[in-house]
């Protein structure tokens, strides 16, 4: 459990991060100056009202301690790696998507200590585990913008096969992704058993408000409407497996997969039984 957790775990994320990088440019960064108002919708949605979300989701399941803390890291976390995949699938606006998937991974850095210290303080009290808010900056940085900043230089350097190669990468990618949300499960199986009944329904009821307000807000101000699917999509898709790394190596410490990975891992598996009929409903939206 240990090499699992200090060596497989942030390998495996970073490998994640890096097969993210491969599908980006600098355009997809320079974009978000040339339509600021979708992007600046959909980065609110993930920056602020997640969190906000699931705040009152956990206060109002009665969720508490650990886990409700584990639902505050899920919610700081940017959206998953397959949220431009599914965006496509939806005819939403793909390159908002992957503008938003690049921009709020690399913003993560400061956001997640934040909102993680908020969380520990507001739900654990004085029994909070100590966090070094610079130390956890750092950490966020090795395991997101390292791997990303490495893709987009190997891209540069070799775009033909790192083309040629994205396909590949992205299925390894998922092989990891499932792999690192099960052993979070299997480690805490008799947790998640038992808090199952607040878990799941919590958490469904998370993807269902994200992606309704996600879609309606920007409606509302005027967007496009391939512009809302695509901050609908953004916003109720989180990336589990960051959860599940931030729970157990930054907070976890000698526990590893401890309840705070719980929500990431549950989170990470039913939000597809909201999204994929959101998927069919969106096509037929054009």
């Amino acid at each position: 459990m240990d090499i699992l957790i200090s060596v497989v775990l942030p390998l495996g994320l970073a490998f994640i991060m890096f097969s993210l990088g491969v599908g980006l440019t600098g355009a997809d960064f320079l974009r978000v100056g040339q339509r600021p108002v979708a992007f600046l919708i959909g980065a609110m949605h993930q920056i602020i009202l997640l969190p906000v979300a699931a705040y009152f989701v956990v206060r109002a399941f009665g969720i508490s301690g650990e886990l409700a803390v584990g639902f505050m890291i899920l919610a700081a976390c940017p959206g998953g790696v397959t949220s431009n995949i599914i965006s496509r699938l939806a005819k939403g606006d793909v390159a908002l998507s992957v503008s938003l998937t690049a921009v709020i991974s690399l913003a993560s850095v400061v956001t997640v200590p934040i909102i993680i210290s908020f969380a520990l303080m507001t739900f654990l009290g004085a029994d909070a585990p100590d966090l070094d808010i610079a130390s956890t900056a750092f950490t966020m940085f090795l395991l997101t913008v390292v791997p990303i900043l490495l893709a987009l230089g190997v891209r540069r350097l070799a775009p033909d096969t790192m083309t040629r190669i994205e396909p590949t990468l992205t299925r390894i990618a998922t092989v990891l992704f499932i792999i690192i949300i099960f052993a979070a499960l299997a480690s805490n199986w008799d947790a998640f058993v038992a808090n199952l009944p607040a878990l799941g329904p919590a958490s469904l009821v998370l993807v269902v408000v994200l992606t309704t307000i996600g879609f309606f807000v920007p409606r509302l101000l005027g967007r496009s409407l391939n512009e809302c699917k695509t901050v609908s999509i953004e916003t109720g898709i989180q990336n589990g497996t960051l959860g599940i790394a931030i729970a157990a190596i930054i907070i976890g410490g000698a526990e590893g997969f401890g309840p705070y990975s719980l929500p990431s891992a549950v989170y990470s598996i039913l939000m597809y039984v909201i999204l994929i009929p959101v998927i069919f409903i969106y096509r037929r939206l054009d």
